[in-house]
């Protein structure tokens, strides 16, 4: 390369070297006899000082400019810059490219618009927030394969066109103009084709993979995703968790330098659900939420009474909440179906509130007692059926923690999420499907009775969670053709609908099949929250906005009558 240096890496040690440096023009400063511009590239900022000999007439904002000249020591140093001590007194400039004005600064924390950014994401990219985000990814993805390497698993690729099979999310269908009228199905993960390694004794895989689900989206979702695969034979949960969190612990350590020496904490499902309200609780706060039926079973205040089969459910917050902060929990309860969020507040012994002023003294002192009440606090409460009432009051938890303040996002607190439920009641299709997939080994206490008791059955399936998000999760798979066929009973598949869907898959299990488990991660959500960007667009390269659009292409866009009609297909 013609450069000799980047703009990141020059100091005192190279004072009186001639260097060549490339980049971008970041700011311009014309002061009469002496001049100065910033050059940048990824590496950082280099202040070029430039005399009246060298004209700077045609030199604008992020034209890119190749420059001479030597090193010296700056009188005005600026130790916040890796180059902060040095400048270069350049002695010749070449113009490489101009640039038209941009359409937003090229700089860190801007408010444009994020459709405006993803435009222009080219430009977005250039920002150093940016950049620093995908450098993160590439170490993290460094991290990763080289644990794997040294633990003697391989990395194998899987197709991306292969067969559309039913539950789990919906399948992006590709039309096949070899074979009309047919269609691949972009892989929603790697499945079924990492557990037939297994079969062909590939016993350790990885890969790093790209995934589609055709779902809406959330700030941690997105049409496309990249997750890291991952099945070990011959291993069990315990194996597999184990290597997940060694894994975990270990880019955590790489890229934020936090060293996580004790054992990931595990819960199971249902108490995840009973004291978080979600199977994805962020521990960095407290506020667990508590049932309250036994100390208003003999209440006069009329929201508690008459309950039938509803739930008290409460979150005890150590502070005194304001009307604002109170109106903004009760639209966030009203979003998740709960139309009534009352409030008790107690400071100095007095209570206040919705309900507060109608607690008897025995309800008083059984509530201290329940929240260990020491100092100015708002209880919060929801009556609902108790999987409503607890998902309202997980979400409204969640809600106090970003009022509060409370989300540190250098702190990280991972947890295991265990024992889940074989399966979950759909009421589109208004059946018990599998919760995860119909490969889930059910748990060993369900073993006898989960295809007659579907309501109680749990999984040997496991989730990671790091603050508030679920990172990854897996399963133990099944491997005994009778136990397989009784779970594809229980979810109300064909004999027809299983060798159309699985015939290929369920074959491959005649031939002797190890025991195995496996693990994905969802490797966007990581990042996100190792550089505690606010969705996991700001992770991904050129990601689609929220209406799943990427406005810079116009993709999804229409398409020639004439591609179409190679295809054989007619739009309605």
């Amino acid at each position: 390369m013609k450069r000799t240096h980047t703009c990141g890496e020059l100091s005192l040690k190279n004072v009186n070297q001639n260097v060549i440096l490339q980049g971008w023009v970041t700011k311009v400063r014309k002061m009469g006899a002496m001049n100065f511009i910033d050059l940048r590239d990824r590496y950082g900022i280099t202040q070029l000082v430039i005399d009246e000999s060298i004209s700077l007439e045609n030199v604008k904002s992020e034209y890119v400019l190749e420059v001479e000249g030597k090193v010296i020591e700056r009188k005005s140093k600026n130790l916040e810059l890796k180059t902060g001590e040095i400048e270069i007194k350049v002695s010749k400039i070449i113009l490489i490219n101009k640039s038209e004005l941009t359409p937003f600064e090229i700089k860190d924390g801007i408010k444009s618009q994020e459709d405006t950014r993803l435009t222009y994401r080219y430009l977005d990219l250039r920002r150093a927030e940016m950049q620093n985000n995908l450098l993160v990814r590439s170490k993290m993805n460094h991290t990763i394969r080289n644990f794997f390497i040294e633990k003697d698993f391989i990395e194998i690729e899987t197709p991306i066109f292969g067969k559309s099979t039913p539950e789990g999310a919906r399948d992006f269908l590709v039309p096949s103009r070899l074979n009309q009228g047919k269609f691949y199905a972009l892989p929603q993960s790697p499945q079924l084709y990492k557990q037939l390694f297994m079969i062909a004794g590939l016993d350790r895989y990885f890969q790093i993979v790209k995934c589609f689900r055709d779902e809406d989206l959330r700030i941690d979702r997105q049409p496309e995703f990249t997750q890291l695969d991952m099945e070990m034979s011959f291993a069990d949960a315990n194996d597999v968790m184990q290597t997940i969190e060694a894994l975990v612990k270990k880019v955590i350590l790489e890229i934020k330098g936090i060293d996580i020496k004790e054992p990931i904490q595990k819960i199971t499902w249902h108490e995840s659900m009973d004291k978080y309200g979600n199977d994805k609780p962020d521990l960095r706060f407290g506020f667990e939420i508590h049932t309250l039926n036994d100390i208003f079973k003999s209440t006069q205040i009329p929201l508690f009474s008459n309950l039938e089969n509803k739930s008290i459910r409460a979150i005890c917050v150590d502070s005194l909440l304001n009307k604002k902060q109170l109106e903004d929990l009760s639209e966030v309860a009203k979003q998740n179906s709960v139309n009534i969020l009352a409030f008790a507040k107690y400071d100095s012994n007095e209570w206040t509130g919705s309900i507060g002023s109608k607690l008897s003294d025995e309800e008083k002192v059984k509530l201290i007692k329940e929240f260990n009440i020491k100092t100015s606090s708002t209880i919060l409460f929801v009556v609902e059926e108790y999987y409503k009432a607890s998902q309202a009051m997980g979400s409204i938890r969640n809600r106090i923690a970003k009022i509060l303040n409370l989300l540190n996002c250098e702190e990280m607190k991972l947890v295991w999420i265990v024992d889940f439920p074989l399966f979950e009641f759909s009421e589109e299709e208004n059946r018990y499907v599998a919760a995860h997939h119909p490969f889930t080994m059910p748990a060993d206490k369900s073993l006898n009775n989960f295809d007659s008791n579907k309501q109680d059955a749990l999984a040997k399936a496991y989730d990671i969670v790091l603050n508030g998000f679920e990172i990854g999760g897996g399963s133990q798979r099944i491997t005994d053709s009778l136990l397989q066929k009784r779970m594809f009973d229980a979810v109300g598949l064909s004999k027809e609908q299983i060798e159309t869907n699985f015939g290929w898959f369920v074959n491959a299990y005649k031939y002797g099949a190890p025991y195995h488990a496996g693990c994905a991660l969802g490797l966007d959500r990581i990042c996100m929250i190792l550089t505690g960007s606010e969705n996991i667009r700001e992770v991904i390269a050129f990601p689609k906005n929220s209406s799943g659009i990427d406005p810079m292409t116009n993709a999804p866009d229409i398409v020639a009558n004439q591609q179409l009609e190679e295809l054989n297909i007619k739009l309605k």
